[in-house]
């Protein structure tokens, strides 16, 4: 029988990812799992030095960005699930797919749940996809899941 002991949900606050976080829900209740619902967010480019225009606010814009998002992540799940799941939130600042495997790795998730947006193949090719990075260098298995998908539904 497969154990899900943690599972991690990844969230950008999308409605995609609010889809997605329904299932991680469902399987945490399901599995009796420690949902962690994680959130990502990569500070603009032109906030660092590097780039050359050197924000010499870029510690307070960061601690913006981390309290908006913590703010944020103690909003998800709907209501109905805070009482039912063991939930650990985490907001971090970095590259998303990045963050997500390292969290993953350092936690000892199980299985990871997040959304996709489906973008079109020119969206793709400039873009890149967080979803299937993630699919690629996980250290388990990842359901990835699309806003107009199947629903699970009791009968």
């Amino acid at each position: 029988m497969i154990k899900l002991r943690r599972i991690l949900a990844a969230s950008d606050f999308s409605e995609c990812s609010d889809h997605a976080l329904r299932y991680a829900c469902e399987f945490a209740e399901t599995f009796g799992a420690e949902l962690h619902i994680v959130n990502v967010t990569e500070p603009p480019a032109a906030a660092y030095s590097e780039f050359g225009i050197g924000y010499v606010g870029v510690d307070k814009l960061n601690e913006d960005f981390q309290r908006g998002a913590e703010a944020k992540l103690n909003t998800v799940p709907s209501p109905e699930w805070q009482d039912k799941l063991k939930i650990v939130r985490r907001a971090i600042l970095g590259s998303a797919f990045v963050e997500l495997i390292q969290y993953a790795k350092k936690e000892g998730i199980d299985l990871i749940v997040m959304g996709t947006h489906g973008r079109g193949a020119i969206a793709h090719m400039l873009m890149g996809s967080t979803a299937e990075k993630v699919v690629r260098k996980a250290p388990c298995p990842v359901l990835t899941v699309r806003p107009e998908g199947h629903e699970f539904v009791m009968p």
